[in-house]
């Protein structure tokens, strides 16, 4: 007669919760807080901020030229003139105005 010898019960749950554990980490360091796909996410967001501070470092800078521009220390009366006539509405007396 042979005599079959099954693994013991203990044994069985030790492994299968050792293989339960290990896919729950794998699934959290591919799709947790701080997993694969989390930090891809953060990468993009980092270079469309990036692309974004670009745009409005520029528009302060032009902003902060054509304060200067009309400031008391130096005055552009090309862009006095432009200003007057686009906030006031103001207009020559030569001008003829088309609506």
């Amino acid at each position: 007669m042979i005599k079959r010898s099954r693994p013991a019960m203990g044994t069985l749950l030790y492994f299968g919760g050792a293989i339960l554990l290990g896919l729950y980490f794998t699934f959290a360091a591919v799709q947790g807080d701080y997993g694969v796909f989390r930090r891809s996410e953060i990468l993009a967001e980092k270079r469309a901020l990036e692309d974004e501070l670009v745009l409005v470092q520029a528009e302060v800078t032009r902003m902060e030229n054509l304060t200067h521009r009309l400031s008391d220390t130096y005055l552009d009366l090309d862009l006095l003139d432009q200003q007057a006539r686009d906030v006031l509405g103001l207009i020559r007396a030569d001008e003829i105005v088309i609506r």
